[in-house]
């Protein structure tokens, strides 16, 4: 025979029962609601399949605001603590720098920082390098031998080198470079530089790709640009594509390591969130995709390169402070006081 427990034994454990239900319903509610916004001055192209990911992995809805890197550290610095962003990745520490400066950023813990290697962080522990990035010079193997390039930058200023360059002035990893230049060698011998190659009648491009695609097809014999830019048409179409990079000497400005990196903002109302997505960032399997689909240079050590790139360990870049590159402004008003900009 079914006894039926009294009403007096069945309330306490109906409110338990309730208790629990409304716990879990909170609970599930939370992690529906979970939710992050991401200024990123990297292209969709190159991080929007790890936010992808990230955001399917862990129910956290990821709303990104896509624009240049010099475009949304000018927004953060304008719109402080009212910006609606959680977390900012930047093209270059140049802008993570000018951004950390206006107090904009938030302390990471050690956990966080000591993924990577103290040169490609923040000194102050507040934005974190996710991957790297080396300026090099991509030349025409057909028009160029390797012996034939300059061991500084600086030497591209030679009459030799006169209607045989390609830049891409616009371009936000050149001018975090040219901000290295003149921390590195002064606001003199930057100007000097820049009206030297204007000079040489440089060609102008819009970016990198277009730099690399223009020394391919002999349009320009050598062109500034990321390393990574020519593996992207290797892989399209093989070893026979004639251009390849080349480093300048050891501690030459022209050799700059910079980072693509992040920080979470200070004001954030979802900082767990942000810290989680830039571990995520930060885990193995984000910096093999940043080596092999995007021909990076991981900064998590144990993630090897994905193809034969000169290892960051034997790379000697000018003795600089990625953190000194924040002065994006002074950079833009010489590229305008040059005419290099408009």
């Amino acid at each position: 025979m079914v006894r039926l427990m009294s009403m007096s034994r069945l309330l306490p454990f109906l409110g338990l029962l309730a208790a629990g239900v409304a716990a879990l319903a909170i609970a599930c509610g939370d992690d529906e609601d979970r939710e992050i916004t991401v200024y990123s001055g990297r292209s969709e192209e190159l991080i929007g399949p790890l936010l992808e990911q990230f955001s399917e992995e862990t129910g956290i809805e990821v709303g990104v605001r896509y624009a240049g890197t010099a475009s949304l550290a000018a927004l953060l610095l304008e719109e402080g603590d009212r910006t609606d962003a959680d977390l900012f990745i930047a093209q270059d520490a140049g802008a993570l720098g000018a951004v950390q400066r206006a107090g904009l950023f938030a302390d990471l813990d050690d956990s966080v920082l000591d993924r990577v290697p103290e040169v490609y962080r923040s000194p102050s522990g507040q934005w974190v390098g996710v991957s790297g990035r080396a300026r090099v010079v991509v030349y025409n193997t057909d028009a160029v031998s390797p012996d034939d390039l300059p061991d500084s930058i600086v030497d591209f200023t030679d009459a030799n080198w006169e209607g045989r360059i390609g830049w891409a002035p616009t371009n936000g990893s050149f001018q975090a470079w040219l901000t290295a230049l003149r921390v590195a060698a002064g606001e003199d011998a930057a100007r000097e530089w820049l009206e030297g190659i204007e000079a040489n009648g440089v060609t102008a491009y819009a970016n990198n790709t277009s730099i690399v695609e223009a020394v391919g097809r002999g349009e320009v014999d050598v062109g500034f640009v990321n390393h990574y830019y020519l593996y992207r048409f290797l892989a399209e179409e093989g070893d026979d594509f004639p251009a390849r990079n080349h480093f300048t000497g050891p501690g030459d400005v022209g050799t700059l390591v910079n980072v693509a990196g992040a920080g979470v903002i200070a004001d954030s109302d979802a900082s767990d969130e942000a810290v989680e997505l830039l571990e995520f960032l930060l885990s193995d399997e984000s910096q093999e995709f940043l080596s092999g689909e995007n021909f990076e240079y991981p900064l998590v050590d144990g993630v090897p390169t994905s193809v034969e790139l000169m290892p960051l360990s034997e790379i000697v870049p000018v003795a600089i402070d990625l953190d000194d590159l924040e002065d994006l402004e002074g950079t833009l008003a010489l590229l305008q006081d040059t005419g290099v900009l408009p």
